[in-house]
């Protein structure tokens, strides 16, 4: 600790595991002695995958805090844990000080990665150098619970309840009170990575195949918010919401169109063809359609436009249909023309299902898989187009806070 001096600050970066969501040391910055306006010379270099949900943490630690050193492998069910031995440079533990302070914690592990604060104790290198003895043995404590002993034993998977309508058990919009059925999952593992690349997290979300009411009038483009003129839910808890009190209201209901969806996204993005903005639609569908030949044309049309279809199947179909409208290995036509660029990707939703129970893990997956065609889609509209990227804006600094590092 700096009692007489500025601080000596040194940067910290932590990458988040896509299925266990536990934080990585990633790699750390040089220290700088002695300043409370650090210019790191080290940069990091990561892998940026578009598909994926990449959280980065950066701790910058001061005067009397803490940088993880070490993190041991979880031992599971047991109130007597024995972690392997391991080993550590004495740079790496203490930078050489014997005597700096040298922290210990304690979690009971959880599978969500809410892991519960057990304890922890404080020694340094000096003392633990002295080996294994009857001296050298410490108590875990819980400074918030002092006095208190509390046993702890991992409680297994955490289940997330989700409180939906109840709907006829056999129908694949199901809404069981322990789990999101195929349709939310796929809505909710696109729409989380796909959000953080809209500025307003605005977005418009459509239903179609369904009896609106009070008439009962059949509808294949219909606001599931229930307000036409304004169909924007905000952000993908907004559409996850709109899609549960639809469910309410409306009978579902053929024959199932995809024509009249995909054309309202695409008048929208006819009218942007600067590059300035990017179209993407979701369709979730059970595999059964009716307008193949105007769905085709439709597609073949928005080709040429700043837009992208993801469709994800669910249930048991077999989806010839969808594999054909994906155009992976035969380009779709219509009427003699081509699809100018492949702008469609497919996949089935049974694919994801992960046999343990792990929706977390299928959803993550089924995103990367989804979005992975996307950045080309993206790339091959811009470079027909001729359109070149726009410089960066400057990054941003919030008002009062001269601090500037260089990561």
């Amino acid at each position: 600790m700096d009692t007489f001096s500025k601080s000596d600050p040194i940067c910290v970066l932590y990458t988040q595991g896509i299925s266990n969501k536990e934080w990585r040391e990633f790699g750390r910055t040089e220290v700088i002695e002695n300043t409370l306006n650090p210019e790191f010379v080290r940069k990091f270099i990561l892998d940026y995958f578009f598909e994926e949900r990449q959280n980065l943490r950066f701790d910058l630690n001061e005067d009397g805090t803490f940088t993880t050193c070490h993190k041991t492998e979880v031992v599971k069910n047991t109130l007597n844990p024995v972690w392997q031995a391991f080993k550590i440079p004495v740079r790496a533990l203490c930078n050489g000080d014997y005597d700096r302070t040298i922290k210990i914690e304690c979690y009971d592990w959880d599978r969500d990665g809410s892991h519960d604060f057990i304890g922890e104790f404080t020694t340094s290198y000096r003392e633990l150098s002295r080996g294994q003895s009857q001296f050298n043995v410490y108590e875990v404590v819980n400074p918030k619970k002092k006095g208190k002993k509390k046993k702890y034993l991992n409680s297994g998977t955490v289940t997330l309840l989700s409180f939906l309508v109840d709907i006829e058990p056999t129908s694949l919009h199901y809404m069981s009170p322990y789990q999101m059925n195929a349709y939310a999952m796929a809505m909710k593992a696109v729409g989380e990575i796909i959000q953080d690349y809209d500025s307003d997290k605005m977005f418009p979300a459509l239903g179609f195949g369904a009896k609106l009411p009070p008439d009962g009038r059949v509808s294949h483009e219909f606001a599931l918010n229930g307000n036409p003129q304004n169909p924007y839910c905000a952000g993908i808890d907004g559409v996850m919401e709109a899609y549960y009190q639809s469910l309410k209201s409306v009978c579902l209901y053929g024959p199932t169109n995809f024509s009249p969806v995909i054309n309202h996204v695409a008048r929208y993005a006819a009218s942007v063809k600067d590059g300035s903005q990017y179209f993407i639609l979701l369709i979730i569908t059970d595999g059964v359609i009716s307008d193949m030949a105007q769905t085709k044309e439709s597609i073949v049309n928005a080709s040429c436009l700043p837009m992208s279809i993801i469709i994800v199947g669910v249930g048991p179909a077999e989806f010839d249909a969808m594999i054909e409208l994906d155009g992976d290995e035969v380009r779709i036509s219509s009427k003699g023309r081509y699809a100018e660029r492949d702008i469609v990707q497919f996949v089935p939703f049974r694919d994801y299902t992960d046999r343990t129970g792990n929706h977390i893990l299928s959803m993550a997956r089924l995103a990367k898989d989804v979005l992975a065609e996307i950045p080309d889609q993206f790339l091959s509209y811009m470079r027909i187009r001729g359109i070149k990227p726009s410089p960066a804006p400057p990054p941003y600094t919030p008002p009062g806070h001269p601090l500037q590092t260089q990561i």
